[in-house]
């Protein structure tokens, strides 16, 4: 125990404050934002809210102990921590109940989790791992890479879940560009994504999710069903206006018109109740979090840290992008959460570690530095 202390001041001396600090705020004005948001949705407020919080002080603890732990040893254990992803996986679709159409949850002694969140740490500590040791530098370990992450794209495609293959796509898209690989294979695959467009929209999604592209489109064409969401959320963040109608103001979700406003459309929620201004903190909070973390990357000497951290950024830049797009209406629904904001325990918890992850790396990178 005493050697855990040590270690944790060690690194809470090395560590990036202006990091962890964006990250705790962006996380505690979620708390904030669900007890509003579940306030008026379902009357539970103060539940939801508590929830968070206790997972968020869960999170901030796993964050700590990652950092002690160190990223060196995630990386050493990349391979056995992908292996269990995948069966974790693979159980979420034979044996999680369905809930809402999808599978995407496992309960072990009271406690559910969602695998697919978690398989995002596995994915990026294997690829570091896997692109360092063969850089993808021809055709063969460039596809090598590629067939490491379609193994848990397809497992939750099966449940499901479009939303998440995207984002392991997307984490290997960015961690494959921080390898090296030629810009030809990438607009390669790029193009290959784009030429697949029909064929997955008419034989691999289901209706509700053709439905969210064609309301993406034209969200008037359903009013009253699929495009009911967006069209909603619009309002919702219109009506906050420059300076927003002030916290547990929102009419939107209190009258409830906003559907899953502690969740898919906390975004929403937020633009209402803090107006424009509120949006630029929010977005100077992310960016400032996006910076420094790209940051330790560009300072780490060691190849697998710069692939890992590429692979963290991707997928937490592109969470915030998606969802806040979703919300105005500017990207399709997805369901995908606003990290550190939306409302759930295994998203927190996912995206805590992570950045625990990429804490040790910056600390080395101090250590190697000198500033």
């Amino acid at each position: 125990m005493k050697r855990f202390w040590n270690g944790l001041k060690e690194d809470l001396a090395l560590t990036d404050r202006i990091m962890l600090g964006s990250a705790l705020m962006l996380s505690l004005w979620g708390v904030f934002c669900i007890y509003s948001a579940a306030a008026g949705a379902e009357g539970r407020g103060f539940d939801y809210a508590f929830r968070q919080a206790a997972w968020l002080m869960v999170s901030v603890i796993a964050m700590l102990g990652v950092m002690v732990f160190g990223h060196h040893k995630f990386l050493e254990g990349a391979y056995p921590l992908f292996g269990l992803m995948l069966l974790l996986l693979l159980l979420t679709d034979l044996l999680a109940p369905k809930v809402k159409g999808a599978q995407s949850w496992l309960g072990v002694g009271g406690v559910r989790f969602q695998p697919s969140e978690f398989a995002k740490i596995a994915i990026i500590l294997m690829m570091s791992k896997f692109l360092s040791r063969y850089p993808p530098l021809d055709i063969k370990t460039f596809l090598a890479g590629l067939g490491v992450i379609m193994l848990p794209v397809l497992l939750v495609l099966i449940q499901p879940d479009a939303g998440s293959a995207l984002v392991y796509l997307v984490i290997s898209f960015g961690m494959l560009l921080a390898a090296g690989t030629p810009l030809k294979y990438l607009g390669s695959l790029v193009g290959l994504g784009l030429a697949a467009g029909p064929v997955m929209y008419f034989f691999m999604l289901k209706e509700y999710q053709r439905n969210r592209i064609l309301v993406f489109i034209d969200p008037m064409r359903d009013p009253l069903g699929a495009g009911y969401n967006v069209i909603q959320s619009r309002i919702a963040v219109g009506s906050g206006g420059i300076a927003g109608k002030g916290f547990m103001m929102g009419t939107q979700s209190k009258l409830k018109f906003l559907p899953e406003p502690h969740t898919d459309f906390i975004f929403s929620v937020f633009s209402e109740e803090f107006g424009f201004m509120g949006n630029i903190l929010l977005v100077f909070l992310f960016s400032v979090l996006f910076f420094r973390i790209i940051l330790a990357g560009m300072r780490s000497r060691d190849r697998r840290c710069k692939i890992l951290v590429a692979g963290v950024a991707s997928w937490l830049w592109f969470q915030t992008f998606e969802s806040i797009g979703m919300s105005i209406g500017f990207t399709p629904v997805t369901g995908l959460p606003l990290p550190f904001l939306s409302y759930g325990g295994s998203s927190l918890l996912a995206t805590f570690i992570a950045l625990g992850l990429v804490a040790s790396v910056a600390a080395e990178g101090v250590n190697n530095h000198g500033f």
